[in-house]
């Protein structure tokens, strides 16, 4: 088990590391945080999530936890997916500042600051990892950020990548899976500023990579639910009801014209009728659905303030146990 965040002292910096299988990254990993840590005058730690491994990654968290204090492990006893790793090192974090970083020492620790360094500056509210050398589905990596581009306009070339960004960014964000790749859009779309700065990018130094081709027309059906999201989750009538009202206002003209043309003429159109009855059943279904969606989007528009609230609550409780700590220590030292 790993400490939770309220027993530990806040720090300036949380780097969130989600882990499968990086028994053979883990060690050299930590070293190069510890090198990096030692270097910066901003207070770090490395909140290490290992998702389900079974290569004995648990057991080296637990063995290099002795000897760095600046790491604490969290685990998951099944895989959950990256997403959910971020959540739950966001969970245990103390920092102000959080940083995904992987463990697969394609990005080095050193480069961390780098990320940081415009957030504790007050100069932007996230910033994102441009690539910088040759790397595997290079080609995939380009059609996904040209499309991610067209759709969100969000002004970064590389939008999943190594990132920093502010706590309150998370707090607000909504939960969905793979929701990590579009943290950049999301943040951007609530009115946080994103920068980016570029990360080199290097071999990996242990295992394989957990990106298969099968991701990618999930990565494609995930994007259009974000850009969905983003421009029709809060009124979810303006898409549904007003192609639902068009399509019923499509039945009902063309039934006056064909009534029409049967008075005029005596001859009735079989077809259009058909097309009628479609767009009017069409019309109101869509219609409804949008009175629905505009509930559920109401429902979670409380759901998601009721987090702000409980967010702030438990970092009052944070704060309360610090100064407690504190007041502790200093009787100590009298």
């Amino acid at each position: 088990m790993a400490t939770r965040p309220a027993d530990r002292p806040a720090v300036d910096v949380s780097v969130l590391v989600p882990a499968k299988d990086e028994a053979g990254n883990l060690a050299l990993f930590i070293e190069l945080c510890a090198d990096m840590v030692r270097a910066q005058q901003a207070s770090y730690e490395v909140v290490v999530v290992d998702d389900g491994s079974t290569d004995g990654s648990w057991a080296l968290l637990q063995e290099l936890r002795t000897q760095y204090p600046f790491l604490h492990p969290v685990r998951h006893r099944a895989q959950r997916g990256i997403a959910e790793a971020l959540r739950t090192g966001y969970l245990h974090a103390r920092g102000q500042v959080l940083v995904f970083y992987p463990a697969d020492l394609q990005f080095k620790p050193e480069d961390i600051p780098s990320l940081v360094g415009p957030i504790l500056a007050g100069e932007s509210d996230m910033v994102t990892g441009f690539k910088q050398g040759k790397y595997e589905k290079a080609f995939v990596s380009r059609i996904y950020n040209g499309l991610s581009r067209s759709l969100f306009h969000v002004p970064v070339r590389d939008l999943n990548n190594v990132k920093a960004y502010r706590r309150e960014i998370m707090a607000a964000l909504p939960m969905r899976p793979d929701f990590h790749r579009y943290m950049i859009v999301m943040a951007a779309a609530q009115g946080f500023t994103v920068t980016e700065v570029p990360i080199p990018l290097y071999a990996r130094h242990s295992g394989r990579s957990k990106f298969g081709l099968s991701r990618i027309p999930i990565g494609v059906l995930d994007m259009l639910a974000v850009w969905f999201e983003l421009r029709f989750g809060q009124k979810p009538l303006l898409a549904f009801g007003m192609l639902g009202a068009a399509l019923f206002a499509i039945g009902v003209l063309a039934g006056l014209g064909a009534l029409s043309w049967l008075v005029v003429t005596g001859q009735g159109q079989r077809w259009v009728w058909t097309v009628i009855q479609t767009c009017l059943v069409l019309g109101s279904i869509f219609f409804a659905t949008g009175l629905l969606g505009e509930q559920i989007a109401q429902q979670r528009s409380e759901v998601r303030e009721m987090r702000r609230e409980l967010g702030e609550l438990t970092a009052m409780q944070m704060d309360a146990a610090d100064q407690g700590t504190t007041r502790d220590d200093a009787r100590e030292h009298a």
